[in-house]
């Protein structure tokens, strides 16, 4: 990259923590007490990236439109918030990442599409709320990812560029959003892929398998 990049933006789920185990517990809790069978923890990680609708379209094999899919994903959501940081942790590596941007001034913040009523506890509870330079939650702006709005209100933040930004995530969508604010993308491999979304296809700058190689890409 021939120009120093001044700020580093994440996705949350998938990218920067890994949040499967919890939202695994959530969906399971919901199908046993609606007397549906649970899910592995395999079928369900590569949908996590996707949000709590995506979730419950797996679990309970219904649309959207179904009269009993809100109150089950509302259901979903209480659980997790209740259970919001029993199991996640950063992915290995993260926390190093963090630290060795810090060290070299390089600001650091996360967009996600996850709404700020669980995101800010969740950052709260991985004590990285302080740190982040900006969050950017699916509801703080009206558009979400992959509208590039969100990125920009980071960078508006940070009061860096969006030129002179990186942004990682696990999905489609974060590397669309990335592309539309001028950033350069890189697309976290070690996230929650679905086989039938190869991420070769999202055309990202970058590709990663360990989040200390963004380091070589500053």
């Amino acid at each position: 990259m021939r120009n120093k990049k001044r700020a580093v933006l994440f996705d949350l789920d998938g990218t920067l923590a890994d949040t499967a185990p919890d939202l695994a517990l959530s969906l399971n809790r919901v199908l046993k007490e609606e007397s549906r069978p649970e899910m592995s923890f395999d079928s369900i990680r590569p949908v996590v990236s996707h949000g709590g609708m995506a979730l419950i379209k797996l679990g309970f094999k219904i649309p959207a439109e179904h009269p009993e899919f809100e109150r089950l994903r509302q259901r979903l959501l209480t659980i997790y918030r209740d259970n919001i940081c029993n199991k996640t942790t950063l992915f290995p590596g993260m926390d190093e990442l963090l630290e060795a941007l810090e060290k070299q001034h390089i600001l650091w913040g996360v967009v996600t599409n996850k709404p700020a009523w669980l995101t800010t506890p969740l950052m709260e509870q991985l004590q990285l709320e302080q740190r982040a330079g900006s969050i950017v939650s699916g509801d703080t702006l009206k558009e979400r990812k992959p509208h590039p709005a969100p990125l920009f209100h980071a960078c508006q933040e940070m009061q860096v560029n969006s030129t002179e930004c990186i942004y990682i995530g696990d999905a489609a969508r974060d590397i669309e959003a990335g592309q539309r604010a001028g950033m350069k993308t890189v697309a976290a491999l070690y996230g929650y892929i679905e086989e039938d979304d190869p991420p070769q296809q999202w055309n990202a700058d970058i590709m990663i398998t360990h989040p200390l190689e963004v380091l070589d890409h500053l």
